[in-house]
């Protein structure tokens, strides 16, 4: 197994792989980058053990079946490629276009979009047929869903292979058509803008806004928690891919959301968003005031 990209989705696809029994290489862009990802799955394995959900002899040999890299090369051998890199389709079709001239013909590809279409990527290699989106869901050691998304050129052999894999790693498997957003996000993304949205037309305030659809609707988290949570660039990224795609106005970024980003808040992995986490317990912030 290779997974390229180590970071908030990488790290996490990474580790499930290897505790399903697969060598995993793992590629990420630099060092520094590399020893985060591999930090955190340290500290996942770690903190499996000390709570009795692993013993230490097989968190010791989940660790010893990732290998991390920052040569392409050593992805040569791996049967399944799986990409977790940054939500830019441009950054993916170059990574693919490089990955593709070293990896074995035989192997598939998977690709970890939340948004981007599958088919475009698939594309640019030499193996469209054995190219699919598996696209798991933050965290992806706890998040049970797993989107196996065809693209027109998607072999059966290639979707039959994301089923199997998701069943290996005990996901929940659902078939989504490779639409902007797929199921979930399609669904879920206008949600988190008009939760947004609401708050800055004075509907309500941060926390009443979330206590109430965790109350009402049974979610459980609040839409603004859950923004910080996806991380509000990607938040972002996904409503411009969506906006462009379908051409209606839900789609689009509220000036909040713009805001943020734009001051380098993303939410919980920058530490403030529509909450401030630096305290013992996050604390909402005032964006659109």
């Amino acid at each position: 197994m290779g997974v390229v990209g180590c970071g908030l989705m990488g790290h996490g696809i990474a580790q499930i792989c290897a505790q399903a029994g697969w060598d995993v290489v793992t590629r990420e862009l630099d060092q520094e980058r590399l020893d985060a990802g591999i930090g955190k799955i340290e500290k996942q394995l770690e903190r499996a053990v000390e709570k009795g959900k692993l013993e230490q002899s097989d968190a010791d040999a989940v660790r010893a079946r990732i290998s991390p890299t920052l040569d392409y090369a050593d992805l040569a051998d791996c049967d399944l490629v799986i990409e977790a890199i940054t939500e830019d389709l441009e950054a993916k079709l170059a990574m693919w276009r490089e990955v593709d001239a070293i990896v074995k013909p035989e192997a598939f590809f998977a690709t970890n979009t939340s948004s981007l279409p599958v088919a475009a990527q698939a594309d640019v290699t030499g193996r469209p047929e054995r190219f699919l989106g598996l696209h798991f869901f933050n965290p992806a050691q706890v998040m049970p869903l797993l989107e196996v998304v065809r693209a027109q050129q998607t072999a059966d052999e290639a979707a039959d292979l994301g089923f199997a894999l998701g069943e290996k790693l005990g996901k929940t498997t659902v078939a989504a058509g490779d639409n902007r957003g797929f199921i979930v996000n399609r669904l879920l993304v206008p949600y988190m803008l008009d939760a947004i949205r609401a708050h800055e037309q004075g509907v309500g305030s941060i926390e009443d806004i979330d206590t109430g659809m965790k109350a009402g609707a049974s979610h459980p988290m609040g839409p603004l928690t859950l923004a910080d949570f996806v991380g509000l660039d990607t938040l972002a990224s996904i409503a411009d891919v969506m906006a462009d795609a379908y051409g209606e106005e839900r789609f689009a970024q509220p000036d909040t959301l713009r805001g943020l980003v734009e001051a380098g808040d993303y939410g919980r992995k920058t530490g403030r968003g529509f909450y401030d986490y630096s305290g013992e317990k996050p604390v909402a912030t005032d964006p659109a005031g």
